[in-house]
């Protein structure tokens, strides 16, 4: 098996990133995270990267002004100077291009505190207890240039408790994150995501458990 050559684009902590690198540690995953490319020169995560024994790339977005393609062209560079081949977003706070995201056809992918389509944009947990939702979670998807719209890979959903705070709610949707970006990774890593007519098909077997977070998995 050869594995997929993974970047992960990160502006914070890296919580999500922490995640996957986990993941990947097992030689049979089928991405290999190679890369860990930031915007911010502060963002926690590149220690967290580097203590991993992984290559860490910074893209300051703050040094190309307003210019917004000559930052993404920039960071394109570093990615195809690693040969990269698929590309996770994990907490990367900065809206992309249609040129970015052209360059990476179901190549990229995104995880979202919300299920989507609900709750868009910021401020999810916050959001969601106020619209009094029963309902909320995580969800990653193929990126497109319109923000939160790409088809979904994978959900995993919590409820909302009557007293539940912002901080509650957004500790439990983190640990559903935990478990659903690896999942979705394994599986376009794999070639095992398609898109048909907007939406993810999953193609083989997947597990009773799998199953659950996997809207376009057979039945």
């Amino acid at each position: 098996m050869v594995r997929k050559r993974t970047a992960i684009l990160i502006s914070g902590r890296g919580s999500n990133m922490t995640a996957l690198i986990e993941a990947a540690r097992d030689p049979s995953y089928p991405a290999e995270i190679v890369l860990v490319v930031a915007n911010r020169p502060d963002a926690g995560g590149l220690q967290r990267a580097a203590e991993a024994g992984l290559e860490t790339a910074i893209v300051d977005h703050k040094s190309f002004g307003k210019d917004r393609e000559a930052f993404e062209h920039a960071l394109q560079e570093v990615l195809q100077a690693h040969r990269i081949e698929i590309v996770c977003l994990a907490g990367f706070m900065r809206l992309l291009t249609a040129w970015f995201v052209a360059q990476w056809p179901e190549r990229m992918v995104n995880i979202h505190p919300a299920l989507l389509p609900d709750f868009k944009g910021l401020d999810t947990h916050r959001r969601a207890i106020e619209a009094g939702a029963k309902e909320h979670g995580a969800t990653v998807h193929f990126v497109v240039p319109e923000m939160d719209s790409g088809p979904v890979i994978a959900q995993g959903r919590v409820p909302v408790f009557a007293d539940d705070t912002e901080s509650a709610l957004a500790a439990r949707v983190l640990a559903i994150e935990h478990r659903i970006y690896p999942l979705a990774l394994k599986l376009v890593a794999s070639g095992r995501v398609r898109v048909e007519n907007g939406r993810c098909v999953i193609e083989g077997p997947v597990s009773n458990q799998e199953a659950a977070f996997l809207p376009g998995a057979a039945q």
